[in-house]
C-alpha cells in the first residue's frame, strides 16, 4: 500500500479539487432527486489506483463534502461516507496492480472494473441508503432508488473515464530498460 507522503498529500488535494469541480460543475440532473450524471468517480478511481487508498479515501471524503457544502443543502454524510469508501476500496484493490510501473493490461482492466462495480454497488446500494435511513430517517424506497441510479451512473462513468485514465497513465510511464545510453 502507498504510504502517507508528500506525494499522497498533493494527490489528495488535486483529487479532491477535481472531484469537487467535476461533481459540482459538470453534473447533469438524472431525473431522480439529488442524483446527477457526472464523471468524478472515474477520476476518483484513477487517483486511488495511482496514489493508493489514503489518497482515495481523503479525495472522496473532502471532494464530496465540498460538493454538498457548496449546494447549500448541508453536508449529506451518508453519501460523503459512501464516496470515501469507494475511494479507499479502489485504492486498496489497485494497490496490488503495478499501474505506477506502466502496467495496466487486459487483466488489470478486468480486475479494476470488477472491483469498481462491486465497490459502487456496496457504496450506493448499501452504505448510502442505509445511512440515509438511519441518520436522516429518509424513506427507504426513495433512497434505494437514488442508490441504484447513482450506482449505475457511477459504474458507467468509472468504466469509461477511470479505465481510460489508467490506460493512458500506464502507457505514459517509461518501461524499465526502455531508456538506453547512446554511445
Amino acid at each position: 500500500m502507498k504510504k502517507f507522503s508528500v506525494k499522497t498529500i498533493v494527490a489528495t488535494g488535486i483529487g479532491a479539487a477535481l472531484f469537487f469541480v467535476l461533481g459540482r460543475f459538470v453534473a447533469i440532473p438524472s431525473g431522480i432527486p439529488n442524483t446527477n450524471i457526472s464523471i468524478q468517480y472515474g477520476v476518483l478511481a484513477f487517483i486511488a489506483a495511482v496514489f493508493g487508498p489514503i489518497a482515495g479515501v481523503l479525495a472522496g471524503l473532502i471532494g464530496h463534502f465540498f460538493i454538498d457544502f457548496s449546494f447549500g443543502w448541508g453536508v449529506w454524510w451518508s453519501w460523503v461516507i459512501a464516496s470515501a469508501f469507494f475511494g479507499f476500496m479502489m485504492g486498496f484493490v489497485a494497490s496490488k496492480m503495478k499501474i505506477d510501473e506502466g502496467q495496466f493490461g487486459k487483466k488489470d482492466i478486468l480486475i479494476f472494473n470488477a472491483a469498481q462495480i462491486v465497490c459502487h454497488l456496496v457504496a450506493w446500494v448499501v452504505i448510502a441508503p442505509v445511512l440515509d435511513i438511519l441518520i436522516y430517517q429518509e424513506p427507504a424506497n426513495k433512497v434505494f432508488l437514488q442508490g441504484l441510479v447513482g450506482a449505475g451512473i457511477n459504474i458507467v462513468a468509472t468504466a469509461v473515464i477511470g479505465t481510460l485514465l489508467c490506460v493512458a497513465y500506464a502507457a505514459a510511464i517509461p518501461k524499465k530498460g526502455s531508456l538506453k545510453e547512446e554511445e
